[in-house]
């Protein structure tokens, strides 16, 4: 049940991801949450074999299975805060990871959040009467579209827990890995004007530039380039490009429905001015006064929703000048809409 729920919610957020999108008219991006989970997450041997090859180029090891997990993480205490991760897995021997993408700054502490993060995924591991030596290797991965640390130009910072003067690894169960992609620049700069070519670049930096700049026109020779010369990337791409038609596919169906709406609302006032023109020919006709009541009763029941739709259009439009409650009553009062 609690599988099917998590299901359920998943599939609320990405259609309210999509319609936001189709909304505003703008393109998909991996950048966006939604889009990274979709290319990484799925139940697809596309997604599997992405997320593996990423992650081994993230934290530079032979990486021989994924499998993605849930991504609430429970609090170790009531009341305490549960994250939820964008994508959390385990891999080789039930090591884990969770890959977060964020494109903004936020209030919060993003290196305080990594520290936290990093923590809550290796308490989760541990059980009662199981011993601290059996803790898995714990990774935390940020992909940022911004600078959070101006100071140096390295990409990536990785981070342990390290002694304060003489640098020695206290373990080596923890890493946390920051990716600032805008750094990055110089590298595109290099490759099209020739100084650098794909070779000179790093697996992870190569996985970074394809997530920051498929969606530019102008890279779109490296990013061919990548696509075509590593089989993760490509991977990555047929994922995207699904989830790119099925968002094609999902603003031609609401097209068509805002369609068929437009088209039902023209049929139904064709047909209330229809019955009220018959209604009254008849009654003139017939010179009956049953005969005007039919024809009146006839055009009034096909035209009833068609007028309940323009009294409500009407309406919104009287809240939109900011007229007083006083002055909207009396506007409708004179169209008898009271």
């Amino acid at each position: 049940m609690k599988n099917i729920f998590s299901k359920m919610k998943a599939l609320h957020e990405q259609r309210k991801f999509f319609r936001e999108k189709a909304e505003q008219g703008q393109p998909l991006s991996i950048m966006d949450d939604q889009v990274f989970k979709y290319m990484l997450a799925s139940d697809t041997e596309d997604s599997r074999e992405a997320l593996r090859c990423l992650l081994s180029a993230c934290i530079r090891r032979d990486i021989m299975d994924v499998k993605v997990l849930n991504s609430e993480l429970l609090p170790a205490y009531k009341g305490a805060k549960s994250p939820r991760l964008d994508v959390r897995l385990t891999f080789n021997d039930e090591e884990i990871a969770d890959l977060e993408m964020q494109i903004e700054r936020t209030k919060d502490n993003l290196k305080d959040r990594a520290s936290q993060y990093v923590s809550m995924l290796q308490t989760a591991q541990i059980r009662r009467g199981e011993k601290y030596k059996d803790v898995r290797r714990t990774y935390q991965i940020f992909f940022l579209d911004f600078v959070l640390f101006p100071v140096s130009d390295k990409v990536p910072r990785r981070y342990g827990y390290r002694e304060e003067i003489e640098y020695d690894l206290l373990t080596e169960k923890t890493e946390i890995i920051f990716y600032e992609m805008p750094k990055l620049s110089r590298k595109i700069i290099d490759y099209f004007d020739g100084k650098a070519d794909t070779e000179s670049l790093s697996a992870d930096e190569k996985w970074c530039i394809f997530m920051k700049y498929r969606h530019d026109q102008i890279a779109k020779p490296l990013i061919d380039e990548l696509c075509e010369k590593e089989e993760g990337i490509m991977r990555a791409q047929k994922q995207v490009n699904k989830l790119s038609k099925d968002f094609i596919r999902y603003m031609t169906v609401e097209m068509d429905e805002m369609k068929n709406l437009i088209e039902l609302a023209g049929e139904r006032k064709a047909a209330r001015e229809e019955g009220y023109t018959v209604g009254h020919a008849e009654g003139r006709v017939e010179g009956r006064a049953e005969g005007r009541i039919e024809g009146h009763a006839e055009g009034q029941a096909k035209g009833k929703v068609e007028t309940q739709i323009e009294n409500y259009n009407y309406f919104l439009s009287l809240l939109d000048q900011n007229l007083t409650k006083e002055e909207i009553k009396e506007q409708l009062t004179l169209m008898d809409l009271k």
